[in-house]
C-alpha cells in the first residue's frame, strides 16, 4: 500500500534511493533530500512496509501567483500503478487558487499533464549539466 504525505521530517537519504535514473550527473541521495526540504511544497509517496519513498513531486511558488513543478519521479518499478497521477493531484491541491502553475517537460509527457487541466505552451529553459548533481553556486 502507498501512502502520501507532505511532512519531509523523517525522510533521510537512504529512503531516497533509486532516482534521477538516466540523468548523466543525477544528485546524491544527500542533495535530493536537500531538494526536498528547499522545496516550498512538496508531496511523497512512501510504501507503507518499508517506510521507502516511490515517487514525490516538488513545487516551487510565491504563494500569491505562480507556482512552478521542477520535478516529479517515481522510481521506475513502481511506474504505471498511477503513482505519478496522485502526486500530481495532492500537489494541485495545495497549490489551489493560485492564477498559473508550470512545468517544462518533453514533448512525450505532456499529454500526462493535460489530464490535469494543463495546457502546452511554449517555454525557455537554461541547463547547466555540470550543476545537475546539486553543485553549489559560487558567489
Amino acid at each position: 500500500m502507498i501512502r502520501y504525505e507532505s511532512d519531509t521530517s523523517a525522510i533521510s537519504p537512504d529512503d531516497l534511493q533509486g532516482f534521477f535514473v538516466g540523468w548523466p550527473n543525477p544528485p546524491s541521495a544527500e542533495t535530493h533530500l536537500g531538494i526536498l526540504k528547499g522545496s516550498d511544497h512538496v508531496v511523497l509517496a512512501r510504501e507503507d512496509s518499508k517506510g521507502r519513498v516511490v515517487g514525490f513531486v516538488t513545487a516551487i511558488t510565491d504563494g500569491v501567483l505562480a507556482a512552478y513543478l521542477p520535478l516529479l519521479e517515481v522510481l521506475p518499478e513502481y511506474q504505471g500503478r498511477g503513482i505519478g497521477g496522485e502526486l500530481v493531484r495532492r500537489m494541485l491541491a495545495q497549490l489551489d487558487g493560485l492564477y498559473m502553475i508550470d512545468a517544462v517537460c518533453d514533448d512525450d509527457v505532456v499529454p500526462f499533464y493535460q489530464e490535469f487541466g494543463m495546457v502546452k505552451a511554449t517555454a525557455v529553459a537554461r541547463r547547466d549539466y555540470d550543476a545537475q548533481n546539486g553543485r553549489k553556486r559560487t558567489g
